[in-house]
């Protein structure tokens, strides 16, 4: 079987890579920090000693944090001639076409695979993938991909389509948090169990995992940290924001959201919750 290398073990990354394992894979990790790429070795997996040396296996994967993550690692390692790289990482459309540039440069093939979903869903194998690129690739990996989701969506022969469209899917969750938190504190502030408020919403026009699993968790304020974290929420809004800018598209709604994150970020409770706990900003009247 071939040799996947697999670059960026952080929540995501590590069940991912893992996933594969348990599905007979021959895998070879890097990770900047040590512990994590330990860890896989004890259950299998090969340690690389940099992103070269992952980067030269016939197929590899990347799950970096953010653009400059990912523009250290991919923009500056050597890539083989002949290799096929996935980048599943939720990153900007442009950097995702500055790196397709430069792995067809190199020749070598560059397909852009950001994933729906939170470490447990990506540990199961059953994330939403969406992918961008050759259609000839895209084939090519599809096999490996169907490992790690239960549904992928070839969006396009452009990477940066498939980023584009994270993107845009991320704006949809935020709103949909900010709307939670806004009406859970309009009842609250009536008297109404916002818990019973919450399993109306679901039960009835709004049965969906971002209604009900943000719906709960604004409820319960249970914001854990090892969700998805504030400051990536922030980033996600630039990454849409880029998008519009790219096509066009105004977008009135977009200054609010980043106040939101913005006074989150600011807020030494908040901070470091889930990106959930935007809910709070209107829910504890922290705007001025």
């Amino acid at each position: 079987m071939t040799r996947i290398g697999f670059l960026g073990l952080g929540t995501m990354g590590a069940g991912m890579a893992r996933r594969l394992l348990e599905t007979g894979h021959d895998v070879l990790v890097w990770n900047r920090s040590t512990g994590p790429a330990a860890a896989l070795a004890e259950a299998g997996a090969a340690v690389a000693d940099s992103p070269d040396e992952a980067l030269a296996c016939a197929v590899s994967i990347s799950m970096l944090a953010n653009d400059e993550a990912a523009t250290s690692v991919l923009g500056e390692s050597s890539i083989t001639r002949g290799a096929t790289h996935i980048n599943m990482a939720t990153i900007s459309p442009s950097l995702a076409s500055r790196l397709a540039s430069r792995f067809e440069a190199e020749g070598a093939a560059y397909l852009a695979s950001p994933v729906l979903g939170r470490p447990p869903v990506a540990a199961a194998g059953k994330l939403s993938i969406l992918s961008a690129g050759a259609r000839e690739t895209f084939d090519e990996v599809q096999p490996i991909l169907e490992h790690l989701g239960q549904r992928i969506w070839y969006l396009g022969p452009e990477p940066a389509q498939a980023n584009a469209v994270k993107a845009a899917v991320n704006y949809n969750i935020i709103h949909a948090m900010h709307a939670l938190g806004e009406s859970i504190a309009m009842v609250e502030r009536q008297g109404v169990d916002p818990g019973l408020f919450v399993e109306m919403l679901t039960s009835s026009l709004f049965g969906s995992v971002v209604y009900e699993g943000y719906g709960r968790e604004i409820v319960e304020q249970a914001y854990k940290p090892a969700g998805f974290t504030m400051e990536l929420g922030r980033k996600d809004l630039g990454l849409a924001e880029e998008v519009a800018l790219a096509g066009g598209v105004h977008m009135p709604s977009l200054p609010v959201l980043k106040a939101l994150f913005d006074r989150a970020l600011e807020d030494e409770e908040l901070k470091d919750a889930d990106w959930g706990a935007i809910a709070e900003v209107t829910r504890r009247d922290l705007l001025p």
